[in-house]
């Protein structure tokens, strides 16, 4: 039997991190201002989250693979996110993220923030170079509440006793499934839906929050 207590799930991209991972790979490919627009959107909730994705992911094809690495060192924490995953831990909980982008990125990232559980989308690569494609399913608003509540039920926490935190529409559906629902660095539409809005940009305000 588990002995966590609760369960804190994230998002990613302009939540764990500053960044908007796909915005970086799209600098890769000369276009992140047409992506960077599709994102706005989509976290706005003005477009279909998976629709998006993939005319998003599309102006991807032909990047290398290599961009990855090159990706990788412009990643920037949020302030306060060390602080607040050691506070879950200390604590007895279990930090997850949860993301609409991706594994490549995420691997690398998630451990080193103290994360211990993620699930992201993957792209698809084909002779070293970005496809235009997402490999698989998409991790859309709908996939974002399910590990939720899958890992909860993994490790015996009641529905209760999570804590979901994001900043876009995508989000929405994760967080009114947890037992507190935090907006952070969120959109107008998240941040009315929200239990509590989190700022300024800093992580270690959730903290007092925690169980």
């Amino acid at each position: 039997m588990t002995t966590a207590r609760f369960l804190v799930v994230l998002d990613a991209d302009s939540t764990l991190i500053r960044n908007e991972v796909i915005e970086l790979l799209a600098d890769e490919a000369g276009r992140r201002a047409e992506v960077q627009a599709a994102t706005e959107a989509a976290m706005r909730g003005e477009v279909d989250f998976a629709t998006s994705l993939r005319s998003r992911v599309a102006e991807l094809a032909g990047v290398s693979a290599d961009a990855f690495a090159r990706v990788l060192t412009r990643i920037e924490p949020t302030p306060g996110v060390r602080e607040l995953t050691a506070a879950v831990h200390d604590r007895g909980g279990v930090v997850g993220v949860v993301s609409g982008g991706f594994h490549e990125i995420l691997d690398h990232v998630a451990p080193q923030l103290g994360v211990d559980r993620w699930r992201a989308n993957r792209l698809d690569v084909a002779d070293g170079v970005l496809t235009g494609r997402v490999d698989g399913e998409i991790v859309d608003a709908q996939a974002k509440a399910d590990s939720l509540r899958a890992w909860a039920a993994e490790l015996g926490i009641r529905p209760a006793s999570t804590i979901a935190i994001g900043d876009g529409a995508n989000d929405l559906k994760m967080m009114a499934v947890a037992g507190l629902g935090l907006a952070f660095n969120a959109k107008p539409a998240v941040r009315a839906a929200a239990s509590l809005v989190i700022g300024p940009q800093d992580l270690s305000a959730v903290i007092p929050l925690l169980p």
